[in-house]
């Protein structure tokens, strides 16, 4: 019985240490990293969004374990000579609330549907007063920009998916998502690696979304990999992906209704969203759509590639009567 009460005492001790030390390195993120744009209100929910430039209207998503750091570290910068740039946090992001509070929960089932996370997105850019904006989505955001056009047709000028999700892919996404993806892996591990997760770990993830191409010096500061590293944040976007599959297959049945511009630009040496699973046979079911493929490029061609995207944004934007 004595060791009993030890082994317990030792163990809280230890889940006070860890909640204590995943507190601390949330509060330095808050303090480095805080908002660089406004915090948007939406029936009480908070959506931070950059705006810059100016001309016709256009919304940048992220991907996963992304924030509006990552479109603004030099894309959105670029865009704003010719476009009036608005950059989201995804909810549960950044600094973005959830959708809904049943998703805030440490042992919440899932995270937010694209479609749930699209409603939010398109509330907020029409209180900026983006009622019709081409919309660009990344990685995971291009299933959130193809839930937008689906459900919100009337409120998107054109949509342009950049190494996006878009269709069901075989296989599962690795144990960091299945296991932290469930509400006890959420409860119990996302803790343990807001406390724990070493800058290497950090470093590799970096490398490995950019490769072939190094990633731009400076970035992998720029983007307060801290932020997401927060154990909100951690299971936002660990649920959020690990639900996203069926999602996209019910979308995907839509997706010859779509009536509008799309450009899908994507590296065929992506080993993260692949080509052959993705944009290569969307293109073919979209009506319209133009498949844009960059060879040797990998997952981030807005950064790697970015004259190349920026020349699909204004083909849509042409195509949509914006320019």
């Amino acid at each position: 019985m004595r060791i009993v009460v030890i082994v317990l005492v030792l163990s809280l001790i230890f889940v006070a240490l860890v909640h204590w030390r995943a507190a601390r390195h949330e509060r330095l993120a808050r303090a480095e990293f805080p908002p660089t744009g406004q915090l948007v209100d939406v029936n009480g929910r908070t959506v931070h969004a950059v705006v810059m430039g100016s001309g016709p209207d256009l919304v940048l998503i992220h991907g996963a374990s992304g924030s509006t750091r990552d479109m603004t570290f030099s894309f959105a910068p670029i865009l704003a000579d010719r476009y009036r740039v608005i950059v989201f946090d995804r909810p549960g992001l950044g600094y973005s609330d959830r959708v809904n509070d049943r998703f805030s929960a440490a042992f919440a089932p899932r995270g937010e549907s694209p479609a749930e996370q699209a409603e939010l997105l398109q509330a907020a850019a029409a209180k900026l007063g983006a009622d019709r904006p081409l919309v660009l989505g990344h990685s995971y955001g291009g299933a959130v920009a193809l839930a937008w056009a689906l459900n919100h047709p009337d409120n998107i000028a054109g949509l342009v998916s950049v190494g996006g999700v878009a269709l069901p892919w075989p296989g599962d996404l690795g144990p960091l998502y299945r296991y932290v993806g469930t509400p006890f892996g959420g409860a119990v591990l996302a803790p343990l690696l807001t406390a724990f997760v070493p800058d290497s770990y950090v470093e590799n993830t970096i490398s490995e979304i950019f490769a072939p191409a190094p990633a731009p010096e400076g970035y992998g500061h720029y983007v307060a990999p801290a932020l997401t590293l927060r154990r909100d944040t951690i299971r936002a976007n660990a649920r959020q992906v690990n639900h996203l599959r069926p999602f996209v297959v019910a979308m995907s049945a839509q997706y010859p209704d779509l009536n509008l511009p799309v450009e899908l630009v994507h590296g065929d040496a992506d080993t993260i969203v692949p080509i052959d699973i993705h944009a290569r046979p969307v293109s073919r079911i979209i009506p319209g759509a133009t498949l844009t493929e960059i060879p040797a490029a990998g997952h981030m061609p807005h950064h790697t590639h970015p004259e190349v995207v920026i020349a699909a944004i204004d083909r849509a934007a042409d195509r949509a009567g914006l320019r």
